[in-house]
């Protein structure tokens, strides 16, 4: 019999690289051929931080690329998140579909036929292809399900005139604090927990239509797969069941990776940076808890001044603290704090440009973790059992920020305007305060929940082996 074979479609972002990966890598696992297709950007940057070696060598799981539409560049940093949401509508289907051609032809021996589309929930162009191609399509939705939640309502939120914004001062004035009661499964939510994009003025903003778009395709692939565990968004869950075709919680993807046999496919990676592991090593000489980890992901730009006060504030808390600073987290060579910050931090301080964050999280010194809330960022720390203080910057992270907070009881909120002191206070009160310690009994608490999800049995781990004998295999 033909091995099936999955052709993996990531959003050109490393937030939703890394889950796609992982799924890849899973149903690799399974028994699937897999084509992972990235776009000529994100590909070369691969290659870069990788090795051109990292990227051949496994018969059965191979790398291509095709364009976005966007002119080429070696920069190395997240490509406009707009310019790439108009130029993927307009711009990937065709070379998308040439690309399943080309993988279907005689010319690719020992290659089975493409069997199946496995598809980034932002990147509904794909099912246009499946209906082309007459093949089953499910779409993975990389971000939570309280993020795709909010997002659903998007057209609502329209048609009842909260969005677009009067003018931009409803940003500042108080309007965003309006709560949302008429929402199942979304607790007194105010507007300012919704993805950022509804902070905009223009009624045809890029982003505003483009998750309108998105979330409207969504129930037209066979399945929509969450990268999230039920014990924990549950309620989400349950109200998105009666929105979209069958969802499948396999989540958290990072922890199903136990389950990978092959020890090549376990080494294939997925980061578009190049990891520095000298921070494990400090690590290893810190006290348990003890260090604040810093990490703003892969798309967060700070200011100047937004970089002095919490470098600032990490260096009055007297905590130790290891800090990942992108080269274009500011921009320019802005992004370097001055000679009296290293001084005072000197031996308690770590700042690196990227880092294995999977298994710095695991690691016993880390005691909170200061994020931006992106949702792999969220699932990492909560499977690790590290509270959060977060400061969202954009897209659903506000709504993970909220759920953090709020619902689950993991983290605190650090103002948009960050001053030093109220840093240098939530850190210390997250290390040693009785807040912070009720936070890290919660996190632990979801830490054995994710545990008892992956493991043989548990409900992702099950849900998964639906997903691929229900759905992907299903003749």
């Amino acid at each position: 019999m033909e091995k099936p074979h999955a052709i993996c479609v990531p959003y050109p972002a490393q937030g939703h690289i890394n889950p796609m990966m992982k799924l890849a890598k899973l149903l690799h696992c399974k028994g699937f051929h897999i084509s992972f297709v990235n776009n000529h950007y994100n590909h070369k940057r691969l290659l870069r931080s990788r090795g051109p070696s990292s990227l051949d060598g496994l018969p059965d799981f191979r790398f291509y690329s095709i364009t976005d539409g966007l002119p080429p560049s070696d920069a190395d940093s997240t490509q406009s998140i707009p310019d790439l949401c108009e130029s993927i509508q307009k711009h990937c289907l065709e070379p998308f579909c040439e690309l399943i051609t080309r993988l279907n032809g005689a010319e690719n021996a020992g290659v089975p036929p493409v069997s199946c589309i496995v598809s980034d929930g932002v990147m509904c162009f794909t099912l246009k292809a499946a209906e082309r191609f007459g093949l089953p399509e499910v779409l993975l939705w990389t971000a939570s399900g309280c993020g795709l939640l909010a997002y659903s309502h998007y057209l609502d939120l329209v048609q009842k005139g909260y969005t677009p914004l009067k003018d931009m001062s409803y940003v500042t004035n108080g309007y965003l604090e309006t709560t949302i009661d008429w929402i199942p499964g979304m607790n007194n939510i105010r507007l300012r927990d919704f993805p950022s994009f509804i902070r905009t003025t223009d009624i045809n903003d890029i982003m505003l239509n483009y998750f309108i778009n998105e979330c409207e395709a969504l129930p037209r692939g066979l399945a929509l797969v969450l990268n999230t565990f039920d014990a924990l968004e549950q309620e989400s869950v349950n109200v998105l069941n009666s929105s979209f075709p069958r969802i499948f919680t396999v989540g958290p993807l990072h922890m199903m990776e136990q389950h990978l046999q092959d020890e090549q496919v376990k080494q294939v990676g997925s980061n578009l940076w190049k990891e520095d592991v000298s921070c494990i090593h400090w690590l290893d000489t810190k006290d348990p808890c003890s260090v604040v980890f810093v990490n703003f992901g892969s798309i967060t730009v700070l200011t100047k001044e937004q970089l002095m006060e919490f470098g600032w504030g990490l260096a009055n808390s007297k905590k130790d603290f290891l800090w990942i600073t992108r080269p274009d987290i500011v921009g320019g060579n802005e992004g370097v704090m001055p000679p009296e910050f290293l001084v005072e931090t000197k031996g308690r301080g770590m700042i690196v440009s990227w880092c294995p964050q999977e298994q710095v999280l695991k690691h016993p010194a880390i005691g909170v973790f200061l994020t931006h809330s992106g949702w792999n960022s969220t699932l990492e720390s909560i499977s690790s059992g590290v509270p959060v203080l977060c400061w969202p910057f954009f897209a659903e992270q506000q709504t993970n920020c909220r759920y953090s907070c709020v619902e689950w009881g993991i983290g605190m909120e650090i103002d948009t305007n960050v001053k030093r002191e109220k840093v240098e206070a939530q850190v210390r009160e997250m290390i040693d305060g009785v807040k912070g310690k009720q936070m890290k009994a919660k996190a632990l608490d979801l830490k054995k929940k994710a545990k008892e999800a992956v493991t043989i049995g548990g409900s992702s781990y099950c849900n998964f082996n639906k997903l691929v004998t229900d759905i992907l295999l299903k003749k």
